[in-house]
């Protein structure tokens, strides 16, 4: 999944640096991933450790960390797949409010794939209300769901606007490709809560933090995910056809300092990693400011090509690359 943040291509670094800081051998510790996103950082370090925490505000990415991080034992549902790509079109919500000829003519679908979603997406509803299939096997097809779905959408990759025509891959037909999983000998949890309640009730080793970095809202940005993920029905807002969602303080140039050291302060971790950017609402220098009040900080760096989510002649801003910032904070242990 292309992902505003997503640090997937950054995750073998990460690891490295984590592991210069922690040791080599991760197995006897536990690793939180509390901003987890799409999960890439959190699947990066399950095989290493004893245990994963995953979090994450929206319901979307609990879906995809509760089937990636989670989910830790064998499923066998080549047949539950298969069945599904096979199920016919339905006219649901999806279809209606974000697809090609539906009632609203938002263009985030295909006819076709709209009602795909629907069809699909009900399905793995009704077999859980049946107890064809348990939590576990719900997830991993919700996630698969989610996955593949992300292949076909009309989008700059995010879903705060749609294209006006059909673009080529979203004229492709959406096949429901398993959202495969690894499995370890850990024990992992996942929570689709705010981040700073959150801290109050868990602890740990290793806390990795990679909040937004600016003010664009993920539940925004990423709002027709969080809809096939509930299955719920609302009325949707505007052109986009925008849902309710909550806004995390760490968009807000007002609130981001004093979450940040709130968390940091209320952390009952050995070693913290925070992943940021040279065009972060916090200066850098404000970062570390903050952190030394609590341990031993150090900084390392790294350029990193800038996530595209339009066209370069589109965007505001000139630079191809951002610089990526990995703050260290080995606390003081009270």
């Amino acid at each position: 999944m292309n992902y505003i943040g997503s640090k997937h291509k950054l995750s073998e670094w990460l690891l490295e640096n984590i592991k210069a800081v922690c040791g080599d051998d991760l197995s006897q510790l536990v690793f939180c991933d509390l901003f987890a996103g799409t999960g890439a950082v959190g699947r990066t370090f399950k095989p290493y450790v004893k245990g994963v925490i995953a979090n994450d505000l929206e319901f979307y990415s609990y879906v995809l960390n509760r089937n990636y991080i989670e989910n830790n034992s064998a499923i066998d549902t080549s047949v539950l797949i298969e069945e599904l790509n096979a199920i016919p079109p339905r006219r649901g919500f999806i279809f209606h409010q974000y697809s090609e000829t539906g009632s609203e003519n938002r263009l985030y679908f295909s006819a076709e794939n709209g009602q795909k979603i629907d069809a699909i997406r009900a399905k793995i509803e009704e077999w859980l209300e049946q107890s064809r299939i348990d939590e576990n096997t719900y997830f991993f097809l919700l996630a698969s769901l989610l996955e593949s779905a992300d292949k076909v959408a009309n989008t700059a990759s995010v879903y705060g606007a749609y294209l006006k025509k059909l673009k080529k891959s979203a004229q492709k037909t959406l096949e429901l490709i398993p959202a495969n999983f690894e499995i370890t000998a850990g024990s992992h949890s996942v929570y689709n809560t705010n981040s700073n309640a959150l801290i109050d009730d868990i602890e740990g080793d290793i806390l990795y933090l990679d909040p937004p970095y600016n003010a664009r809202q993920y539940g925004a940005n990423y709002h027709v995910l969080n809809t096939i993920a509930k299955k719920d029905t609302f009325v949707p807002k505007g052109k986009t056809g925008l849902r309710a969602y909550t806004k995390s303080a760490f968009c807000s140039k007002l609130e981001v300092e004093k979450s940040f050291e709130e968390l940091i302060a209320k952390a009952r971790f050995k070693t913290l990693f925070l992943s940021y950017n040279n065009e972060g609402l916090m200066p850098a220098e404000t970062v570390k400011e903050i952190m030394q009040r609590y341990g031993k900080y150090d900084l390392v760096t790294k350029e990193y090509q800038r996530f595209k989510a339009d066209k370069t002649e589109n965007r505001n801003h000139k630079a191809n690359a951002t610089t990526e910032y990995l703050h260290i904070l080995e606390k003081h242990q009270k």
